[in-house]
């Protein structure tokens, strides 16, 4: 079966996905390298008594972690990292593999709009309502800001999934073979 145009122009956008998933991984560095630049001076000055052990790093450090928690879980989404159970993966037929494929995205894009109005939600509302406790003119909202911030990610990334899983269907079998997309990947990892 020849793969529709469609699809060509679909592909034409996978730069911009390419672009999306660096800037994110990067959003995500510069969280980790926060956390641990926070966490380390205030270690340092609950022992060292001239380094001031800021009263709001506990909390800082809490919600950068939690940016980071769920902005690389939408990156994982893009790379097909999330754990998976694929134990009978060998015994199904290439076919089914990608109808079940298919679905599991599917499931995970409604999670992901869940995740992105139920937590806007959240965190206008709840958020919108509290500060937190050491800084009292930073409102809560950034604290659940996260959730609806890695739903729009997991959206965006989730489509992208969906359209390659559809063009699977197209690809003849030996193509999805599974030996050959982890090797894929692997090599995509590489480079």
């Amino acid at each position: 079966m020849k793969m529709p145009k469609f699809f060509d122009t679909l592909d034409k956008v996978k730069p911009v996905y390419d672009i999306l998933d660096k800037v994110l991984l990067f959003i995500c560095k510069i969280f980790l390298i926060t956390d641990i630049l926070i966490t380390s001076v205030a270690v340092a000055g609950r022992y060292i008594s001239f380094i001031p052990d800021p009263s709001w790093s506990e909390e800082v450090v809490l919600t950068c972690m939690s940016y980071m928690a769920v902005l690389s879980a939408a990156l994982a989404i893009r790379r097909k990292a999330h754990i998976r159970m694929t134990a009978f993966d060998r015994y199904l037929p290439a076919g089914l593999l990608k109808v079940l494929d298919l679905i599991a995205d599917i499931a995970v894009l409604i999670l992901g709009f869940v995740m992105l109005f139920i937590g806007w939600q959240y965190a206008s509302t709840i958020g919108g309502r509290g500060t937190y406790v050491s800084m009292p003119n930073v409102s809560r909202f950034w604290m659940y800001a996260p959730i609806p911030v890695a739903g729009l990610f997991m959206v965006v990334f989730e489509l992208e999934a969906i359209v390659n899983d559809i063009k699977a269907f197209y690809r003849k079998d030996t193509e999805y073979d599974l030996k050959n997309q982890a090797e894929r990947m692997i090599k995509e990892a590489q480079s």
